[in-house]
C-alpha cells in the first residue's frame, strides 16, 4: 500500500516522524483517516482514539486530545493538545482522574464552572482508559 510522511507533535515536542499508510483520529465533525494521495485538507482534532499505520502494516494507538491535522502536498502535519501512546498511559491515574470527576459532578455544592471542568476531565480520563485497555 501506498506510504506518505506523518509528523506528530504537541506542544512538549515531536513524538513521531516516519512514513505512514494511514492515520485515523476523531475530528470535530467525526473520525477521519486520512490515506497516501488525500487531497489537501485542514481540520481541527476532536477528543478520542487515534492510530497511525506504519508501512510494515503494524499500527500503534494513541489518545488524541484537540489540535489540528493538516495534508498538504501528501505530507501530513498532526498538532494535537494532548497525544498519548497507549503504552504511555497511566492507568491508575486515568482512573483517579475519571473518579475525582464523577465526584464533582455528583456534588449539589458544586458550581456550574466546576461541573464544566469536571465534565471535561471525565471525558478525556474516559478516552484515555479505553484507549488503553482496548484490545488493539
Amino acid at each position: 500500500m501506498a506510504h506518505y510522511p506523518l509528523t506528530i507533535g504537541t506542544p512538549d515536542g515531536l513524538l513521531f516522524a516516519g512514513e505512514v499508510e494511514r492515520v485515523k483520529c476523531r475530528t470535530i465533525t467525526g473520525d477521519l483517516a486520512i490515506l497516501a494521495g488525500h487531497s489537501n485538507y485542514c481540520t481541527a482534532l476532536g477528543m478520542g482514539d487515534a492510530y497511525i499505520r506504519l508501512e510494515d502494516g503494524s499500527e500503534r494507538h494513541a489518545a488524541c486530545v484537540g489540535g489540528m491535522i493538516t495534508m498538504m502536498n501528501n505530507k501530513a502535519h498532526l498538532l494535537a493538545t494532548t497525544w498519548e501512546w497507549k503504552e504511555d498511559i497511566d492507568v491508575p491515574r486515568a482512573e483517579l482522574s475519571r473518579d475525582n470527576a464523577l465526584k464533582v459532578l455528583e456534588n449539589e455544592d458544586a458550581t456550574p464552572e466546576e461541573k464544566t471542568v469536571a465534565k471535561a476531565r471525565l471525558q478525556r480520563a474516559l478516552v484515555r482508559i479505553d484507549v488503553a485497555q482496548a484490545d488493539k
